[in-house]
């Protein structure tokens, strides 16, 4: 099984090829069961965090999601919460 980064990074990423690796992402990181990962969409002007959002809201293997708090990246990163398998 390979090794997934429990953070992805898309900042400076078109929304089309953020998504695409965002559900790459969330499958790999489903299969080798992290509970949770971070995705790091930065601040600029949020219309990055509102395609996450989107995709979060309807994704299957997404339990939950919140934008980071005081020290975790804050609006500038999202934490999901991935379903139990």
């Amino acid at each position: 099984m390979k090794s997934v980064d429990r953070e992805l990074r898309i900042r400076h990423l078109t929304v089309d090829e953020a998504l695409f690796r965002l559900d790459q992402y969330l499958n790999d990181a489903f299969m080798t069961r992290l509970p949770y990962v971070r995705i790091v969409h930065g601040k600029g002007t949020g219309t990055l965090r509102r395609a996450v959002h989107e995709v979060l809201a309807k994704h299957p293997l997404v339990k939950s999601y919140r934008l980071g708090d005081y020290g975790e990246g804050d609006y500038g990163v999202t934490i999901a919460e991935l379903i139990k398998r």
